[in-house]
């Protein structure tokens, strides 16, 4: 097995350090053909503690992550999963909650991350009534934020352990470049059951269709918020348990995608929901914790730039994924930064 010692620091990454990589990386991508159905990984390096570290030996001192896990998405989450461990101060003592959408892909998801992570912590759920979340769902502006699995954030306080009091979010089309404890570490003061990087910049009004403002019992939704309701992307996420169980967000959440059914008040997927029953309640998270956006809008996945500011993790959201456009060759600059974490075996690599 592999070994790799790590000198741990400050592993935040500015946007000087980005540039210089960007110089220094290989602009040529090979194409490759591998399809998803017959992926092969290689296996990550191991990480340790560093001595500051106190042992893994209950969950209170544990960094909990949850994620998505399909195949269709795996490469990216394979990435995903690398980039915290090697990011991390304590890698030993994250543990790994997935969550799949059938108990028959969950086996060959589970080889997978056995082979590539046999050190790592880790449990897969699966959503034993898939068929019951897909009857919710509303066809949206692209049909991959129809999946079934994209709404699993929705139903993560039924599917993990009762004892589990906070958990990390995060989706699969991202990497860390700074200690996920950081993040693990954010405060959710008051009431608040959610703590996310927000943008109040952004048109809130966008987000849902003229029939739901039109609507006074609809629109007065935000009427009665702690404070300004602003726009959160739902790929990263600090979530409290405890109160979320307490507070029934789950039936809350599955109410309004009931009423989307009937009558159409938002346009994109599962992120409106979550606007209409915590924007307005969420406690804040620097935005260097989610550098978004960088796969373009929803339709054509153009190459953005970052925004301005520090950088702890980069965030592949929009139609363009990194791993589609380095293996159709057409990358952009920024997607460099994503392939060190690539972990996929290519056709060359497993012939030599």
């Amino acid at each position: 097995m592999p070994k790799l010692g790590i000198s741990r620091g400050s592993n935040l990454l500015p946007l000087t350090l980005i540039i210089f990589t960007l110089l220094i990386q290989n602009g040529s991508t090979a194409a490759r053909t591998t399809t998803n159905s017959n992926l092969h990984f290689k296996e990550a390096p191991q990480f340790y503690n560093s001595p500051s570290c106190s042992a893994l030996n209950s969950s209170e001192n544990a960094v909990h992550v949850a994620m998505t896990l399909d195949i269709a998405y795996l490469r990216g989450s394979m990435a995903a999963i690398l980039s915290v461990l090697q990011h991390s101060s304590c890698p030993e003592n994250i543990i790994f909650h997935f969550v799949a959408s059938s108990s028959t892909e969950t086996a060959s998801l589970n080889l997978i991350i056995k082979k590539s992570f046999p050190y790592l912590h880790y449990t897969i759920y699966p959503i034993q009534d898939i068929a019951a979340v897909a009857g919710l769902i509303s066809t949206s502006i692209r049909s991959a934020l129809d999946c079934p699995l994209n709404y699993a954030r929705n139903y993560l306080a039924d599917l993990l352990p009762q004892h589990l009091q906070k958990v990390v979010y995060l989706d699969s089309d991202l990497i860390l470049v700074d200690d996920i404890a950081k993040l693990a570490a954010t405060p959710l003061s008051g009431d608040s059951v959610l703590a996310a990087p927000e943008y109040c910049n952004a048109n809130f009004t966008a987000y849902f269709t003229p029939t739901f403002w039109s609507n006074p019992s609809l629109s007065l939704t935000f009427a009665n918020k702690n404070r300004k309701p602003c726009y959160f992307n739902t790929g990263v996420m600090v979530i409290d348990l405890v109160r979320w169980r307490a507070g029934d967000y789950t039936t809350k959440i599955v109410e309004w995608m009931e009423l989307q059914k009937r009558m159409r008040i938002y346009e994109l997927g599962s992120l409106p929901p979550f606007l209409l029953v915590f924007a307005g309640n969420i406690a804040p998270v620097d935005h260097s914790w989610n550098q978004h956006g960088l796969g373009g809008d929803n339709f054509h996945g153009l190459c953005r730039d970052l925004h301005p500011g520090p950088v702890s993790l980069l965030h592949w959201s929009g139609k363009g994924k990194p791993w589609a456009r380095l293996d159709a060759n057409r990358p952009c600059p920024l997607d460099g930064l994503w392939s060190p974490y690539d972990l996929l075996q290519t056709h060359c690599t497993l012939e030599s």
